[in-house]
C-alpha cells in the first residue's frame, strides 16, 4: 500500500494554508482560484478519455455494459452518473451502473471498513454478474483504495475492460487498467479532502464517458437529448419542446404526434421529418441503429432517386 505522504492528493497547498485566517469573500476567491485549474487538468487527459469512450461504445455495442465503482465520494459520484443516464438518454437502468463500497447504505452514510475490504469489490461484481462484456471504471483519487483494487483485479481475472480514474499517478490502481485516466489538478484547498477538487474532476470526466457513449449511440441529435423519457411533467414539456425545435410544427402537432407514439421525441421526429407512421417510424429507427440523421439522410436519397 502506497502512503499517504507519497500521494499526490495528499500533498499540502502552499497557497491555503493560512485559509483559516482569510475573510469569506477571501476563502471563497482562494477556492474559485483552485478550482479554475481543474479543467485544464482534465483537457490533459482527452486522448485517454477517447480511448476510453470508444472501448465502452465498442463493449455496449456488443451487449455489454458500463459498471463504476468507488469508495466515498468516488463511489457516490459513480453512482450519479450512472442514475442520470436513463431520464436523459432513455436507457435501461442495467446498462449502466454505480457501485459504492457498503452498498446502497454508503450512498447517505459512511460505511466503515468497507472500502478497506478487497475481497468485497469482487463480491459485488459477481453479485451482479460481471462478464467479459462489461467494462468497468474503478474510481479512487488516491489510487490505492482496496475495494477498487479488488475490482479490477477480479474484472481483469475474467476478461473484461478496465478503466481506471484517479487524480495521482504512479499508482497500482492505474497499472491494473487497460486505460488509465489521470487528471492531476493537485493538492486540495484543505489537505486530502479529495470531494473538492479530485471529485471536480471526477465529476467531469465522468459526464464525458457518458455522454460521448451516448452520443455515439445515436440519443442526441443535434445536441438534443431525444431518447429522454418524459416521466414527468417538467421532462413532457422539454419533449414537446425537443420535438417543436427539430420539426418546426406547432405546439398541438407536436403533442399530438407525440401521443402516437408513447412520447418518444425520436419517433416523433422521425415520423414528422419522414412523413412516416409510427410503426414505420420505428422500424427505420431501429434499422439505423437509432440515429435520427441516418434515417433522415435515408429518406432524402429513396426520394431523390
Amino acid at each position: 500500500m502506497v502512503k499517504l505522504s507519497h500521494i499526490e492528493t495528499e500533498q499540502k497547498n502552499e497557497r491555503t494554508k493560512n485559509i483559516d485566517l482569510l475573510t469569506t469573500k477571501e476563502v471563497l476567491q482562494l477556492m474559485n482560484d483552485e478550482d479554475k485549474k481543474v479543467a485544464g487538468a482534465v483537457e490533459k487527459e482527452l486522448p485517454h478519455i477517447a480511448e476510453a469512450v470508444e472501448m465502452i461504445h465498442e463493449k455496449i455495442v456488443s451487449g455489454g455494459r458500463l459498471i463504476y465503482c468507488g469508495c466515498g465520494t468516488s463511489g457516490r459520484l459513480g453512482i450519479l452518473d450512472a442514475v442520470e443516464c436513463p431520464p436523459t438518454f432513455g436507457t435501461d437502468p442495467q446498462l449502466i451502473q454505480g457501485l459504492i463500497a457498503g452498498g446502497k447504505d454508503a450512498i447517505i452514510k459512511a460505511v466503515e471498513g468497507a472500502e478497506d475490504n478487497f475481497d468485497l469489490g469482487a463480491e459485488d461484481l459477481r453479485a451482479i454478474q460481471l462478464s467479459h462484456n462489461d467494462v468497468l471504471v474503478g474510481i479512487a483519487a488516491s489510487g490505492r483504495t482496496p475495494y477498487v483494487l479488488g475490482a479490477m483485479t477480479y474484472a481483469n481475472s475474467i476478461g473484461a475492460k478496465t478503466i481506471s480514474l484517479t487524480c495521482s499517478p504512479r499508482t497500482q490502481l492505474n497499472t491494473l487498467a487497460d486505460v488509465a485516466i489521470v487528471p492531476l489538478p493537485g493538492a486540495e484547498v484543505i489537505t486530502g479532502s479529495t470531494r473538492l477538487k479530485s471529485g471536480t474532476a471526477q465529476k467531469m470526466v465522468l459526464n464525458m464517458l457518458s455522454t460521448a457513449v451516448m452520443i455515439k449511440l445515436g440519443k442526441v441529435y443535434g445536441n438534443l437529448m431525444v431518447d429522454v423519457k418524459a416521466s414527468n411533467e417538467k421532462l413532457v414539456e422539454r419533449t414537446v419542446s425537443i420535438v417543436r425545435s427539430v420539426t418546426g410544427v406547432e405546439d398541438a402537432l407536436a403533442r399530438n404526434t407525440l401521443e402516437k407514439c408513447g412520447y418518444s421525441a425520436k419517433t416523433a421526429i422521425v415520423m414528422i421529418m419522414c412523413h412516416m407512421v409510427v410503426d414505420d417510424a420505428e422500424k427505420a429507427l431501429m434499422e439505423a441503429d437509432g440515429h435520427i440523421s441516418r434515417v433522415i439522410e435515408a429518406s432524402k436519397a429513396a426520394h431523390i432517386e
